[in-house]
């Protein structure tokens, strides 16, 4: 442990600095120019200060205030040397900040006593640092585990979707990526970006309570079967909501309201403008997008070209405008994107793992 004695004396330092060393297994790092003294000490970690109270600028008294201004050094213990009768001094000494004295003329066992008792201090402040910063680390492993393990759910949940809906495993990983890249324009924080990506993969899952005969229809739906298949935003939300992890409520958010359009012609809720969740926005533009850029078994892929005129003439009527601003000025990276995760066959996608 590292040992300061700050004291324009040689003779104090001598003496202090050969009892410390004849103390134990310290280090006496000592210093008679108070101003390098306070240097070194804001620059470094003192186990124990040990300063005087009469120095030419800064004395103790200064010497402890400007040591006690860092934050990282309220904890370290200090030791100020004063006489019989400078009390004044000592009380101004314990209100800036100092632990303990040493009276002038140093007696050898109160130097060691004391000195003992301020590192023991010391020992235990780091005893109990170590072990606050381990169990943060485990604290931290253990809530990882568990997001990890909400993580797995939340996919597997998605992909029992894909397994009785047409769309593909790499729509949902697109319009995910998607949705995060719109975030990001829209300068959402990066919790917020990584909780949509997690999220936005369960915008269908309520299509796992739809019915073959509707779900897998190869041709249009007439209007009973299209009021039958538009339960499946609201059924989501059922299946998700009420939870109290962020995530899968972030993911009802999404599933209830990807549908609603910015006029208030969508569905479940007819909600309109800002009323519609800023994700549900999101989401809507990125999985449009994709599933217009994307064949399908019952239709051709749209051009790139045609799709993001598409997304510009219906923003403000069916999307939010921002979020459809902010989802073109990073079209070149959602190209990337799009050839990041594709189908190998796209007329058999929904049968591929």
């Amino acid at each position: 442990m590292k040992v300061v004695i700050v004291d324009d004396n040689p003779v104090n330092l001598k003496l202090m600095e050969s009892l410390v060393r004849r103390a134990g297994d310290y280090t006496a790092l000592v210093f008679q120019n108070s101003a390098e003294g306070l240097e070194w000490c804001l620059n470094n970690d003192p186990d124990l200060l040990i300063v005087d109270y009469m120095m030419p600028p800064p004395d103790g008294l200064e010497f402890i205030r400007r040591f006690r201004e860092n934050p990282l050094k309220t904890d370290i213990p200090v030791l100020m040397i004063t006489a019989d009768h400078e009390k004044e001094t000592r009380y101004a000494a314990l209100d800036t900040g100092a632990n303990d004295f040493l009276t002038k003329p140093i007696d050898n066992a109160e130097f060691r006593a004391r000195m003992r008792n301020m590192l023991a201090l010391r020992r235990s402040q780091k005893s109990l640092a170590d072990r606050a910063a381990w169990l943060a680390e485990k604290v931290a492993e253990a809530t990882e585990e568990i997001l990890d393990r909400e993580r797995e759910m939340i996919t597997r949940l998605s992909r029992a979707a894909e397994f009785r809906d047409p769309e593909t495993g790499a729509h949902i990983q697109r319009m995910a990526n998607y949705s995060r890249l719109i975030a990001q324009q829209l300068g959402l924080p990066s919790a917020e970006q990584e909780l949509i990506l997690r999220a936005a993969p369960m915008h269908d899952v309520g299509k796992i309570a739809i019915p073959d005969h509707i779900l897998l229809k190869p041709g249009r739906l007439d209007a009973e079967e299209l009021a039958i298949m538009y339960t499946h935003a609201e059924k989501g939300y059922e299946m998700l909501k009420g939870s109290k992890s962020s995530l899968l409520d972030t993911a009802a958010i999404i599933a209830r309201t990807h549908h609603e359009k910015w006029d208030g012609s969508g569905y479940p809720l007819k909600l309109s403008g800002e009323d519609i969740p800023l994700y549900g926005r999101i989401v809507a533009v990125a999985d449009v997008f994709d599933a217009l850029t994307t064949e399908r078994p019952y239709k051709k892929a749209w051009e790139i070209e045609r799709a993001t005129q598409f997304l510009e003439e219906n923003a403000g009527t069916h999307f939010d405008s921002q979020c459809v601003h902010a989802f073109l000025a990073r079209i070149n990276d959602a190209l990337v994107i799009r050839a990041s995760f594709q189908d190998a066959d796209p007329h058999m996608a929904h049968l591929v793992d």
